[in-house]
């Protein structure tokens, strides 16, 4: 009896003792989860968390979430309880927070949802239905994304960021489903596997030099990146910059920038200035948080070492990343979420001096191209005067889309931004879109498509980004009317219709309108088209025509109506002049400006010019006098451009 006591209290110290030691192995694991999902590695976070999700017992336990020992995370990035300090939430709703998050965090939607799914419906973290929405939403399940939206509204306590972003992100859902159908002539492609797609991870194509198109570089994590300690580091998951040319229908070996531009940490998103400077984005994963934009200048394909951009560009504690160099190397744009953003990410630009640097304050693009979400990877097409981008605002259809934005010279600003829709944008992150001089060809980054490494063991699939070639169908664009006769309504048969090119890339030429007053002619792409129509006995009338900023094929409906010339003289009156002078005052310079613009229209009609005085005076000197005064007025025609033969003083 003795002995069973002995032998029972024994075993029952073995398991008090196996209990508080699995109990304090819980604590180490959350613990470490926590660490590492603060420093951004996910895959790692998500191992530790299932370790702790795979024992039933430790769940059932209530736990302060926000306590040290458990996690280092700010109170105010978790939970939504109007009391955080004293809201109390079980370990298994919070390890499902946390698991969704880094899923999410992954872009590995599926996995995301289901635990958000968990998360959310125990009322332990609201704000996770706006997350299931959005995981949802990058699924391109929009009905569903939209039922969770709503169901988010009806609640009482969320937070206002998640809110705003949930009522932006119906708009994308809405956005998605009325979206045309996708545009079949346009051609995406997985990019060669051997040349940009090897390895981990790929992305930020740009043109070596503006618009040479026959160099490409490009970011990757594949094996063979600069390392420093390969005991420690693996290549396969740092960012190294590379470049690949034109071979014959392909692309050569891509080859690596090597040392010093090329680092132990992530260099990524790289631009030449169209000389010998390279700018790009570095950080690490120590702190990748801290992401700023470098300089390297090199000689004969050698590089000098980087250099930090200053506080102009890299404020501390804040993001600078995705530089541009417009083509004649005068602005920089970039991405950063520095004070002054309308929120999260803007597009900026900084004006650079002759040696690269750049010089005065950055420049916030503002809306409509900024968003209160991100706006990222700025692209800007100096022929069309396009501006494309991404953002995960505007209405996108799931995460970030493409936009394009024209860039507006008379007003100097850029116009509202549009979706480039299907197939360019996918419910996916699409980014870092560029395109060729004539808009054909070019490429874009896209975590869309299969799980490209999964973790069979912690069910981590990461859709990793990808490098897709585009090709888009030839523009054809196309311009038609009728010339009508402005009293009357009546087509006016064999019109003739000038066509005028002020970008110079077309000989001015014209053609006349058929007996239905109907005339008709193909266009090409970046045009900047003056057009006048004229008839015998008939004022012209005009009218401006852009295919210049356009990505997409149209046909375009311009009428004219032309005024009868009326019989006998038309008398323009308000021309003035000083006292006892042949000067002209400001009201009769603006009467002139006018007749000036309605001369260039009518180049057919001449005009005859008569000045006169009053009574006061005698006859040579008034003669002398009214005799100025037409001269100076002709004076003035001539001075722009009226030709002598189109005018008679009298």
């Amino acid at each position: 009896m003795m002995r069973k006591t002995l032998l029972f209290a024994f075993f029952s110290l073995i398991l008090l003792t196996s209990n508080n030691s699995f109990s304090q192995a819980k604590k180490v694991w959350l613990y470490n989860a926590d660490q590492y999902y603060e420093k951004m590695d996910f895959a790692s976070a998500l191992r530790y968390y299932h370790k702790v999700m795979d024992d039933t017992l430790a769940l059932s336990f209530r736990i302060l979430p926000y306590e040290a020992v458990l996690t280092n995370q700010k109170l105010k990035n978790l939970g939504n309880k109007k009391d955080s300090a004293l809201a109390k939430i079980s370990v298994g709703d919070y390890i499902h927070h946390q698991m969704a998050m880094c899923y999410r965090y992954s872009h590995d939607y599926p996995n995301a949802a289901k635990h958000f799914r968990a998360s959310s419906a125990s009322g332990s973290y609201n704000d996770d239905y706006y997350f299931l929405g959005n995981t949802l939403m990058y699924q391109g399940k929009y009905d569903s994304a939209l039922a969770v939206f709503e169901h988010y509204m009806t609640l009482e306590e969320y937070t206002d960021m998640y809110m705003k972003r949930a009522l932006g992100d119906m708009s994308g859902c809405a956005a998605a489903l009325k979206m045309p159908e996708s545009d079949e002539d346009i051609v995406i492609n997985f990019s060669d596997t051997t040349v940009f797609n090897k390895g981990t991870s790929s992305f930020a194509t740009t043109y070596w030099h503006g618009t040479d198109e026959e160099r490409i570089v490009f970011t990757s994590a594949r094996e063979g990146g600069i390392v420093l300690d390969p005991l420690v580091q693996d290549s396969r998951y740092l960012c190294d910059l590379y470049w690949t040319e034109k071979d014959g229908d392909g692309w050569s070996a891509p080859k690596n920038f090597g040392r010093p531009l090329n680092s132990a940490r992530h260099d990524a998103s790289g631009v030449f200035n169209g000389e010998n400077i390279i700018y790009y984005t570095r950080w690490s994963d120590e702190n990748k948080k801290e992401k700023h934009i470098y300089l390297a200048r090199m000689i004969g394909n050698k590089f000098f070492e980087s250099m930090k951009l200053d506080s102009m560009v890299n404020m501390p504690g804040y993001e600078s990343i995705n530089p541009f160099i417009s083509s004649d190397r005068q602005w920089m744009y970039f991405s950063s979420n520095r004070p002054g953003t309308l929120g999260g990410m803007d597009l900026w630009r900084i004006k650079l001096d002759d040696n690269g640097n750049p010089i005065g304050e950055p420049e916030n693009l503002k809306k409509p191209v900024n968003s209160e979400f991100d706006e990222v990877s700025p692209f800007y097409h100096e022929k069309s005067n396009i501006l494309f981008f991404s953002s995960d605002g505007h209405n996108s259809m799931g995460g970030l889309d493409i936009f394009r934005s024209v860039y507006s010279k008379d007003i100097a600003s850029f116009g509202i931004p549009a979706n480039m829709g299907q197939p360019i944008n996918s419910s996916h992150d699409e980014s870092y879109y560029i395109i060729d001089e004539d808009l054909r060809h070019g490429f874009l980054t896209s975590n869309r498509g299969e799980c490209l490494e999964c973790d069979s063991v912690y069910q981590l699939c990461s859709h990793c980004y990808k490098i897709y070639d585009l090709t888009l169908p030839e523009l054809e664009f196309k311009i038609e009317g009728y010339v009508y006769d402005i009293a009357t309504n009546e087509v006016i048969p064999g019109a003739t219709v000038e066509f005028k090119d002020v970008s110079y890339q077309w000989e001015h030429f014209e053609l006349t309108a058929d007996e239905n007053g109907y005339y008709q002619h193909d266009l090409i792409p970046n045009l900047q088209l003056f057009l006048r129509a004229s008839q015998t006995d008939y004022f012209a009338d005009k009218a401006v025509v852009f295919t210049q900023g356009e990505v997409e094929s149209k046909i375009y409906r311009q009428d004219f109506y032309l005024e009868k010339i009326p019989k006998g003289e038309i008398t323009i009156e308000g021309i003035e002049y000083d006292f006892d002078k042949a000067t002209l005052r400001p009201i009769s310079i603006e009467i002139l400006d006018k007749l000036i613009e309605f001369l260039e229209l009518n180049h057919n009609l001449k005009i005859e010019i008569r000045s006169h005085t009053d009574e006061r005076g005698g006859d040579d000197y008034n003669q002398r006098l009214s005799q100025e005064r037409a001269k100076s007025v002709v004076d003035y025609l001539i001075a722009n451009g009226i030709p002598m033969d189109r005018l008679v003083p009298k």
